[in-house]
């Protein structure tokens, strides 16, 4: 991991019901590139996907593991997210959705936190959209076109992870490479230095065995 250059923590701000004016965010955006069909069909199916954000324990002691997890992660984000059960929410759908692609709760927390700030109805002077700042151009190339759809927690939650998953994969794991390629400023420091820095925030010794 390269020295810290710079922390990028946004400043929270209550989340606006649409319709309002939205708060802007201050990431970058991915660049649209061109796709091999495999991995457009790969990547349509994985955000296609219905399944349900709450899983299935295989134990009492990984659920009860879980639900510390989840108490511990609900009071940090307190601060940002005034109300209970929306935060309860989020966190359900964070990690199961960076479960699912194989990343680490932690570090998708971090980037919300840096890329929105935890607001559901951010928008980048670039257009990317809510929590994990997803480019419209995504909802054409994988998804269902719609990109009103990227406010839907899920939804928004599901693509930033997949798209996430994506770009490690091309970058052959180098987690560096992937994060400045997922902001669009890959190679350079500050945005994948911030996003490590968030991750400590959201970092847990008792974190849940995987399912």
């Amino acid at each position: 991991m390269r020295t810290l250059a710079r922390r990028h923590l946004l400043r929270a701000l209550p989340a606006l019901p649409l319709g309002w004016a939205l708060p802007s965010a201050h990431a970058g955006a991915q660049l649209e590139e061109p796709l091999a069909d495999a991995v457009r069909t790969a990547l349509s199916a994985a955000v296609a996907n219905d399944a349900p954000p709450v899983p299935e324990f295989p134990t009492t002691a990984a659920y009860l593991a879980h639900l510390r997890w989840l108490g511990a992660m609900s009071g940090r984000l307190g601060r940002r997210i005034a109300d209970a059960q929306a935060r309860r929410e989020l966190l359900q759908t964070a990690w199961y959705e960076s479960r699912r692609a194989g990343l680490a709760t932690s570090l998708v927390l971090g980037l919300i936190q840096v890329e929105s700030a935890f607001r559901k109805f951010a928008v980048s002077s670039v257009g990317a959209r809510g929590y994990m700042q997803v480019m419209p151009f995504w909802t054409r190339t994988i998804g269902n076109g719609d990109p009103a759809s990227l406010f839907h927690m899920q939804t928004n939650l599901r693509f930033g992870c997949v798209i996430l998953r994506h770009y490690l994969d091309r970058e052959r794991g180098d987690l560096f490479l992937a994060l400045g390629r997922y902001n669009g400023s890959r190679g350079r420091a500050p945005y994948p230095n911030a996003v490590f820095a968030a991750e400590r925030n959201w970092e847990f010794k008792d974190e849940p065995p995987k399912w």
